[in-house]
């Protein structure tokens, strides 16, 4: 297992279809290989990308054939001093300020 720590903000810095990090379960996983390759497609892959992918990855329910596969693109873990950033107002649901009456 690498022992290479990341905090959310370097994830953040891996978040186009050219360089494709994200979080799920405490681990730090570089998915750009695997986005074509992705059998939900590579869009869902992206909507997640540099970020903590965690709750997305488990709604799915994968399997563990799926996490047998993650660990080919294992590059590291979270630190653990690392903050989960806030949501932004879009990412939890909420009306942006343009569109309140």
């Amino acid at each position: 297992m690498s022992t290479n720590q990341f905090t959310y903000e370097d994830v953040a810095k891996h978040s186009s279809d050219s360089d494709c990090w994200m979080v799920v379960r405490g681990n730090v996983y570089d998915v750009t290989k695997f986005l074509d390759e992705h059998p939900g497609g590579e869009e869902i892959m992206l909507e997640v990308a540099g970020k903590d992918a965690t709750e997305q990855y488990n709604d799915v329910g994968h399997s563990t054939d799926a996490d047998e596969i993650m660990k080919k693109f294992l590059v590291g873990s979270l630190h653990p001093d690392s903050k989960k950033p806030e949501p932004q107002p879009s990412e939890a649901g909420m009306l942006d300020s343009c569109c309140i009456a």
